[in-house]
């Protein structure tokens, strides 16, 4: 962890982090000292480092994944756009209001020959956060309005006159909650994407690369494969906003995020998730490269499955994922199950 990222330390990482730093000390003592060989010292700190480091990444609370999927060095839409596809060609507008910059979308050429498929046209759209304060003003934290959904909904439609698969990256803390949002029919907006993604006529391939926050994030996450990132988070509600409602306050978060289960294992156990994309150890953040790399595999090796489906079988099968979900088995042990026919597994970012 580079002393460049450290206002961005969460607090389970401190630990790890002044261990780094007596590392990197030793390493330039050893460099510039005369007379001074400490290689037996730092190969056993670089030992406790690993340790230390696997140890944290691979026990992660519910709650810290959350953190993670909210690191602000994540990568976001346009970033998993520029590293999997090219000629990307940006569409604005929903032809009714305005342009909503909470969601971005367009046609581009997917980079599927670098993952043992095939390049192929796609329609990729998803929520976009800011890096600054100026851009994140600008497009509301990702957090879009009735817009944003009705131009998201314009371009699937568009990808299914031209029969082309529809790929959507699903990352926002909720659909905004202004008032000129309720104004407009936000709720109406939601739901008629919903409608409508249920029976489109091409494969849809969901992402979830950072946080799926209620109907924010359902709003463009109907699709024939539900693909996860290991440290993203998708629920119904937030934990903050869960703490606020049943404890009257935000300091129950931890509580919260753990009765949600909203992690990608927890997920995959209901049947709501097909696939885990795995991460670096320490989260996207720490190798964007590698993480992008293993979402494009996992993209690519969905489209492959779904690539000589016919539009009334994947209407079918899709509606009746859906449709599944939530059902609840009383008769024998009670485990909730799901129809999805696709196999729980895990993409490795290796």
């Amino acid at each position: 962890m580079s002393n460049s990222n450290k206002e961005y330390l969460l607090d389970f990482e401190k630990p790890l982090f002044e261990l780094e730093q007596k590392l990197d000390e030793m390493r330039t003592i050893n460099m510039t000292a005369v007379d001074v060989d400490l290689s037996d010292q730092i190969q056993a700190l670089e030992q406790r480092v690993d340790e230390l480091r696997t140890s944290i990444y691979k026990n992660l609370t519910r709650w810290q994944r959350v953190q993670i999927a909210r690191h602000p060095l994540r990568p976001y839409t346009l970033d998993y756009i520029s590293s999997l596809t090219t000629n990307f060609e940006e569409l604005r507008g929903d032809r009714s209001y305005k342009d909503d910059p909470a969601i971005i979308g367009g046609f581009a050429r997917f980079l599927g020959s670098e993952y043992g498929s095939k390049d192929r046209t796609i329609m990729i759209l998803g929520h976009q956060k800011g890096r600054d304060t100026s851009s994140r003003k600008h497009r509301r934290f990702g957090m879009p309005n009735p817009e944003g959904y009705r131009k998201a909904l314009r371009l699937m439609k568009l990808a299914a006159r031209f029969g082309k698969p529809v790929v959507t990256l699903l990352d926002t803390p909720g659909a905004f909650p202004g008032l000129e949002a309720e104004e407009r029919g936000q709720a109406e907006a939601i739901a008629r994407n919903l409608l409508e993604m249920a029976r489109l006529p091409v494969p849809i391939i969901v992402v979830v690369i950072g946080e799926g926050a209620s109907g924010g994030a359902l709003g463009v996450g109907v699709g024939d494969r539900i693909l996860m990132l290991e440290n993203s988070w998708y629920s119904v509600i937030s934990p903050e906003s869960c703490s606020s409602i049943l404890w009257r306050s935000w300091d129950h978060k931890e509580d919260a995020a753990l009765a949600l289960k909203l992690t990608a294992p927890d997920l995959t156990r209901l049947g709501l998730v097909d696939t885990i994309v795995e991460e670096p150890i320490g989260g996207a953040h720490r190798n964007p490269a590698m993480t992008t790399q293993a979402v494009g595999r996992s993209i690519a090796a969905a489209l492959d499955e779904l690539g000589d489906s016919s539009d009334t079988d994947l209407i079918t099968r899709r509606r009746a994922k859906f449709d599944a979900m939530g059902a609840y088995d009383t008769s024998g042990n009670g485990k909730a199950h799901s129809t999805s026919e696709a196999p729980n597994k895990v993409a490795t970012s290796d």
